[in-house]
């Protein structure tokens, strides 16, 4: 059953509930569609949900935020594709920056307003018009986001579809970054990892275009801290986290590239993040697709609660 109106810390009141079976995802579509809640039963998956109030004051990432137009860091302010140049301000309201001020995430979810396109039972799509002169002050490329996320029994998949609706290249470097849990002690959790190219970074999480062969990863998390990012070696992947009986994965389908995977060794959380473009690439051009006019680039993950 679809509902909309739903009752959430942010107000939103075009907040959306989908559901297929026994499983249900919210969506705040006046707050940078962002997911706030997916559910299997009474289980749920998402972390970092818990006030959203705080979350969205401090531009915190939470539950599946989209990190739009760049996942991850930048090693600078000034950036330059397809011969357009932007200077990104040191400070800003509507920005986020990591712990040696560099920016990161993109434009934040608390600040992005999207409008509903279409809504069933188990289907929510939402577009941004990515034409406001706040926005293209700091990405210059005019252009249309789709999402579009569809539940089945058991799972949640995200479609993400960018038109380039100017007369200019557009960069294709966004992704999402999901935070995962159990209640249970994170050192119990099962990881695994597919075999990837393991990123190089500099000091401040840059990749240095350096990369390494990783054999992949099926062990328990225990005291192991991640904050990595890797290469995919095929078109498709599969991440996941296991406790018990119970399993969270996260299918990269199509479009998807890279992945950061974080794991903070004091927190009870995990984050598989979809990336199209490894870190940086906005300034480094390593892995940066661009969109012609009139083209749509588009790329697809699923998150499956067993």
């Amino acid at each position: 059953m679809t509902e909309t109106h739903l009752p959430n810390l942010l107000g939103d009141p075009n907040a959306t509930l989908i559901s297929a079976g026994d499983t249900e995802a919210e969506f705040l579509p006046g707050f940078g569609m962002i997911g706030i809640s997916l559910k299997k039963g009474d289980t749920e998956a998402l972390r970092r949900v818990d006030n959203l109030i705080v979350a969205a004051a401090a531009n915190r990432t939470v539950g599946i935020p989209l990190l739009f137009p760049f996942a991850n860091r930048l090693a600078d302010f000034q950036y330059e594709v397809a011969g357009r140049g932007v200077t990104l301000p040191p400070r800003s309201l509507v920005l986020r920056y990591d712990e040696n001020g560099l920016p990161m995430h993109g434009l934040m979810w608390p600040h992005l307003t999207w409008d509903i396109a279409d809504v069933s039972d188990s289907a929510l799509s939402a577009r941004l018009d990515w034409s406001h002169p706040q926005g293209l002050a700091m990405f210059p490329y005019p252009c249309r986001l789709t999402l579009t996320a569809a539940v089945e029994p058991g799972s949640l998949t995200i479609k993400t579809a960018l038109t380039a609706t100017g007369d200019i290249d557009v960069p294709v470097s966004f992704g999402f970054h999901p935070y995962f849990g159990f209640e249970e002690d994170r050192a119990d959790w099962r990881v695994h990892l597919p075999p990837m190219r393991h990123l190089t970074l500099d000091a401040r999480q840059i990749p240095t275009g350096a990369s390494e062969p990783y054999p992949g990863l099926d062990a328990l998390l225990g005291t192991r801290s991640f904050d990595d990012g890797f290469a995919l070696i095929e078109p498709e992947a599969t991440l996941s986290i296991a406790y018990g009986d119970h399993q969270i994965s996260v299918d990269l389908l199509d479009g998807y590239t890279h992945t950061q995977v974080y794991a903070p060794h004091d927190e009870n959380y995990l984050a598989f993040e979809p990336m199209t473009a490894p870190a940086n690439a906005l300034i480094s051009g390593d892995g940066l697709r661009l969109v012609s006019p009139g083209d749509t680039f588009s790329a697809t993950f699923r998150i499956r609660v067993d």
